[in-house]
């Protein structure tokens, strides 16, 4: 069939007969008719350039005088052939398009005016942005409050045409809608109690974005909103209770919320509550009678596309483990991702979410009384839509609900035993959102009767709570770190019994949770039993994938977190596992090439292989240090990463710098020859709009500055300006800032009279932004450059000498030399304060 349409499209008639199929040929079926329409769509898209203008011209008329064919098929299928026409820049040159459709909408005939507005409905969801420009001569101007007009019209279905019509403006807010805005929220209110279910969805989304765009507008009428948007919400028709749902969601985030809703939170909370439950339909979808399915191979299409994370290289703090970059999304909300349908429960949920965080303990007293009769409910499906509700609260309630975790853990806990897989899994989830407080509990408490439930669920018999127990587990081993280390051959034995069990959707999901252990227990993992049971399952999966498969990626990360933990217990599966991330490089940077040469000939590489691999290869710099010279010594790896410094895609060149920061400590010899052409790359990447990307090219410098020592020199100016800037900018992350700081300090140590003169430009905020910082090597590295810059430049911090002092104070410990020179400076600087008189020794000097 395909071929034959080719062929068919050589005669320019072709489409002349499917136009005339499509509005004349009456003896026809509706729905071959419709084909004929939908070909002659596609044909417009892939080929409307080359269609004779007596063509085109005769499709444009042809359209518009059946636009009220009597068969709502046929009016939709025109519809849509028009918007494509008009989609390919003939907006422009079909300037009697509009009027035309606006006219007929005076039409006294419904299937005209149906027709006409389904069409417009339809441009208006296509070219907003056009039609409210100049090129078109603002149309809008006339159509706007034309359709204000039909928003009484006796048909709902026009109505609701009406008010889509005007909704696709509202984001945009475009000038014609503004400048209309009383009258357009007037005719919305009286809408409000339409009997049709597509007038009230569309009255509510109009209220939503409305209030995102036009708050200043609602604000008078807000008690009356909030009334309706409550009524709503319990919609007996489940799209106008979602659209409803989703105000709430919104107003959370505006910071009128607090006010607008404290006095009606008595009334909303049981509603959200309520719409919290599984519906039937979802449980018929979830297959929620089926308890067990672990047998049953995934389907392709459940398993969505992830995206590798690539490395951000992060300082740590004071007060528990390195602290997550700024721009790291929060990923770890919903349980029942695949109904990836947006859905009233899931709507519900999060806006309970985002209400808690906003009102924070205010909300228990009206949800406690509602959450003891769910919990302990008879009926699964309430029950579970209550342990839905704990979770969902976990974050903004947490101080208020400590009192009543100790009962609630353990009963939690023992859901996770319930008959019924949902219920199971939503335990896990809930269970993992109180994770924190668990661990901050004596471990015989809570923390092991938790684990060692988790790890049965891990194993369940549903695929499900397989999924759930695993995503669970993984974020109790980030919150419990070390204090996993006691159990690991028990959590071992489990995870590795998983992979002969799970199918292939938890396959990824376990490579997650084992990367995450590694990245907890650290070096505890190496040790000869517990490499024994984790590496031979995870080297077999290696050899298993083929180069081109995207399961590599968690796999990929899985072992760059296994191989950073284990160290030189990584040793003997090294070799294999570099040669082939260099390999991925060198393929992914090739097709690259080749793709840009003869894009037509070619594929585009997905360079995420590239950058999991890049990732890899710095764990196991990382994790091996100086072992990776011979590897390094016998691979073209630096030439690669000279490559995909300058590559065009943002988190490749991310990767790479994290790279070279980890080659540069384990083998600088084979980085060193190499400097002279990467020092002008890394200097044009301290760009902060690409923050992820500057992080990493400026801790790179630091470590690469501390290799050189002296021979830095020639590059400091390619560097300094940048990296003054940057920790003077508002606003800049708090990771970004840290790194900059180490990286001045660092250039400082190695070249003080180069840096010194800069003093005064950043020392204030080179202070501020350490004083949080554990005591490390970069912290020493860093204070040590500082000090030798005061000796060389005292004036420079006079003015700002308090911060200096603060800074110092950060230390817990420093080494007794850097001790010393802290002492020296502050005693200069005293001996000045007391001395002014006699000018004697300049401070610092001595």
């Amino acid at each position: 069939m395909p071929q034959k349409l080719e062929q068919l499209n050589q005669f320019p008639d072709f489409n002349n007969y499917l136009i005339f199929v499509l509005t004349s040929l009456k003896s026809e079926d509706e729905p071959t008719r419709s084909l004929s329409g939908l070909i002659l769509k596609n044909n417009v898209k892939a080929h409307y350039q080359n269609f004779p203008p007596t063509v085109a011209d005769f499709i444009k008329r042809e359209c518009l005088n059946n636009i009220g064919d009597p068969s709502p098929l046929i009016r939709a299928t025109i519809g849509i052939l028009i918007t494509t026409i008009a989609s390919k820049g003939e907006l422009q040159t079909w300037p009697e398009l509009l009027p035309q459709l606006c006219n007929l909408l005076n039409s006294e005939d419904y299937n005209t005016c149906e027709g006409s507005f389904g069409a417009l409905q339809k441009i208006c969801e296509d070219s907003s942005e056009l039609l409210d420009s100049d090129a078109l001569n603002r149309p809008l101007n006339i159509m706007i409050p034309k359709f204000l007009q039909f928003f009484k019209h006796c048909s709902p279905k026009i109505r609701s045409h009406a008010i889509a019509c005007v909704n696709q403006f509202i984001i945009g807010r475009a000038q014609a809608l503004m400048d209309n805005i009383d009258t357009f929220i007037e005719s919305l209110f009286a809408l409000a109690g339409d009997e049709d279910c597509e007038v009230r969805k569309n009255v509510c989304r109009a209220l939503v974005m409305l209030l995102e765009v036009r708050i200043d507008r609602l604000i008078p009428h807000m008690h009356s909103i909030i009334q309706y948007m409550l009524q709503r919400t319990q919609d007996p028709d489940e799209n106008v209770a979602l659209e409803a749902c989703e105000f709430w969601l919104t107003l959370a985030e505006q910071p009128i919320c607090k006010e607008a809703l404290s006095g009606h939170l008595v009334q909303l909370i049981p509603i959200l509550v309520n719409g919290m439950k599984y519906s039937e339909i979802d449980i018929i979808l979830l297959k929620g009678d089926v308890e067990e399915d672990e047998t049953i191979p995934d389907s392709e299409q459940d398993i969505k596309p992830r995206f590798h994370k690539s490395r951000t290289v992060t300082l740590q703090h004071e007060g528990g483990e390195g602290e997550e970059g700024e721009d790291i999304d929060e990923d770890d909300d919903d349980d029942d991702d695949t109904l990836s349908d947006w859905n009233l429960r899931k709507c519900s949920a999060a806006a309970l979410d985002v209400l808690a965080n906003v009102f924070r303990e205010e909300l228990l007293p009206h949800l406690l009384p509602l959450l003891k009769g769910l919990l302990f409910h008879p009926d699964w499906v309430i029950k579970e839509s209550g342990i839905l509700v704990l979770g969902a609260i976990a974050e903004g309630c947490m101080q208020g609900m400590v009192p009543y975790l100790p009962e609630l853990i353990p009963h939690l806990i023992q859901c996770l035993c319930d008959k019924k897989a949902l219920v199971r899994s939503i335990a896990c989830w809930t269970l993992s959102r109180y994770a924190h407080w668990v661990v901050s509990q004596p471990p015989d408490a809570h923390l092991k009767p938790l684990m060692t439930e988790l790890l049965k669920r891990i194993l369940d018999g549903n695929k499900r709570v397989q999924e759930a127990a695993c995503s669970a587990f993984a974020t109790l081993e980030e919150e419990a770190c070390t204090e996993l280390v006691p159990y690991l051959s028990f959590i071992l034995d489990t995870l590795v019994f998983a992979f002969g069990k799970y199918q292939h959707k938890n396959l990824l999901i376990l490579y997650d949770a084992i990367g995450t252990l590694a990245d907890s227990v650290g070096h505890h993992l190496n040790q000869p039993e517990y490499i024994q049971k984790l590496m031979p399952p995870l080297i077999a999966k290696w050899n298993e994938l083929k180069d081109e498969d995207k399961d590599l990626f968690p796999l990929l990360e899985c072992l760059s977190s296994v191989a950073t933990a284990l160290q030189s217990g990584f040793l003997p599966y090294c070799e294999p596992v570099y040669q082939r991330c260099v390999t991925l490089v060198q393929k992914t940077l090739a097709q690259a090439m080749m793709y840009s040469q003869q894009p037509d000939q070619y594929e585009a590489p997905d360079k995420d292989f590239m950058i999991v691999a890049l990732d890899l290869l710095s764990g196991l710099a990382e994790g091996l240090g100086g072992h990776v010279d011979t590897l390094v010594a016998r691979s073209n790896i630096m030439t690669l990463l000279f490559q995909c410094m300058q590559d065009t895609m943002p988190e490749v060149r991310q990767s790479s710098f994290a790279l070279l920061g980890d080659l540069t400590k384990a083998c600088f010899p084979h980085v060193k020859p190499c400097i002279a052409e990467f020092m002008p790359i890394l200097g044009t990447n301290l760009n902060p709009e690409f923050i992820s990307v500057c992080n990493n090219a400026t801790w790179a410098i630091g470590e690469i500055c501390m290799q050189m020592g002296v021979e830095m020199q020639p590059y400091i100016a390619m560097v300094l300006n940048q990296l003054v800037e940057i920790i003077n900018r508002p606003n800049t992350p708090k990771t970004l800032l840290e790194n900059t700081a180490i990286t001045i300090g660092r250039l400082g140590y190695v070249c003080p009279q180069e840096v010194a003169p800069m003093l005064p430009q950043f020392i204030r905020p080179w202070c501020t932004s350490l004083r949080n910082i554990r005591d490390n090597e970069e912290k020493d590295s860093a204070f040590r450059g500082i000090c030798i810059m005061i000796g060389v430049n005292p004036g420079g911090v006079v003015q700002d000498f308090i911060f200096f002092c603060d800074a110092v104070a950060s230390w817990v410990n420093p080494k007794d030399d850097l001790r010393d020179m802290f002492y020296k400076i502050l005693h200069g600087f005293k001996e000045q304060v007391l001395h002014t008189h006699s000018r004697g020794e300049p401070a610092g000097g001595g």
